[in-house]
C-alpha cells in the first residue's frame, strides 16, 4: 500500500489572489481536450516560436493523447526498449514516434495529464536542472494535494510512490524557451506499460493516482490544482 499524505487543502489559494501577485508575469493555461500527439507537437512548435518572438505569454498546456509510445534522444541511442513490433502495438491502437525532447520511451494515453509548458526561463531561471526539479516539485505538490505521497528519488527523473513512477518528465529548451513537459498518471490503461521499458529504467513500475486512490480523482480538479501549483512554482499569475 502507497503511504497517504495528509490532504492539502483541496482549493489553494491561488497566486493572483495572494498579495502582490498582481504584478506577477502572466501564465495562460489552454486545455486542449483529446488531441493526436503529431498535430499537437505541430502546434506546440507554432506557440513556442510565438514565445520566442516575444509575441505570446508564458503558456501552460493541458491535454490528453490517443494511445502513443515516444521515443526520445536517449531513447534512439539505446535500441531494445520499445519491446512489441509494430503489429501488435497496432492491434492496441499506439503508434510510435520519434520526438525531439531529451529522455528515453515512454507512453501517453488516455487518463494520462500531459503537460507542456511553452515559459521563457530568461532572465534568472536559465537553469535546466533546476527547471527539471521545479516540474517534479509542481508534481508532488499536486499528488499530495489528493493524499498521495509522492517523492524524488535520487538520480532519476520524474515523481515516485516507492518503486513506481507516478509522473514522467522530459523536456526541450530552445533558447531558453521550453516544451514537452510531464506527464502525470491519473486513471491511464497501465497494462500497456508493459510494450516498454518506461523511460529506459528496467525493474521500475508505473502506477497512477486511480491505483493509489481506489478511484480516480476528477479530471477538472486535477488540472485545476496543477495549474496553480505551476503558477506558484514559477512565479506567474494563471489567466485563462
Amino acid at each position: 500500500m502507497a503511504r497517504r499524505a495528509p490532504v492539502l487543502n483541496a482549493e489553494p489559494e491561488a497566486p493572483d489572489r495572494a498579495p502582490g501577485a498582481r504584478g506577477l508575469p502572466a501564465l495562460e493555461v489552454q486545455r486542449w481536450g483529446t488531441v493526436p500527439y503529431r498535430a499537437a507537437l505541430d502546434r506546440q512548435q507554432a506557440l513556442v516560436r510565438s514565445r520566442q518572438a516575444g509575441e505570446a505569454p508564458d503558456r501552460l498546456v493541458l491535454l490528453e493523447h490517443p494511445p502513443v509510445i515516444t521515443v526520445g534522444v536517449s531513447g534512439r541511442r539505446r535500441q531494445g526498449h520499445v519491446l512489441a513490433p509494430a503489429a501488435r502495438l497496432g492491434e492496441h491502437g499506439i503508434e510510435v514516434i520519434d520526438v525531439p525532447r531529451g529522455g528515453d520511451v515512454t507512453y501517453h494515453g488516455p487518463g494520462q495529464l500531459v503537460g507542456y509548458p511553452i515559459l521563457s526561463l530568461k532572465p534568472n531561471r536559465c537553469d535546466v536542472h533546476r527547471y527539471v526539479r521545479d516540474l517534479e516539485e509542481v508534481l508532488i505538490r499536486t499528488a499530495a494535494r489528493f493524499g498521495v505521497e509522492a517523492v524524488r528519488i535520487d538520480g532519476l527523473t520524474g515523481v515516485w510512490v516507492g518503486r513506481e513512477k507516478l509522473a514522467a518528465i522530459g523536456v526541450r529548451l530552445s533558447r531558453w524557451v521550453t516544451s514537452h513537459g510531464f506527464a502525470l498518471n491519473i486513471d491511464t490503461n497501465l497494462d500497456h506499460f508493459r510494450f516498454i521499458v518506461p523511460c529506459g529504467l528496467a525493474g521500475y513500475g508505473v502506477t497512477s493516482l486511480a491505483r493509489l486512490l481506489g478511484a480516480a480523482p476528477p479530471w477538472d480538479e486535477v488540472e485545476t490544482t496543477l495549474s496553480t501549483e505551476f503558477a506558484r512554482r514559477f512565479d506567474r499569475r494563471p489567466a485563462g
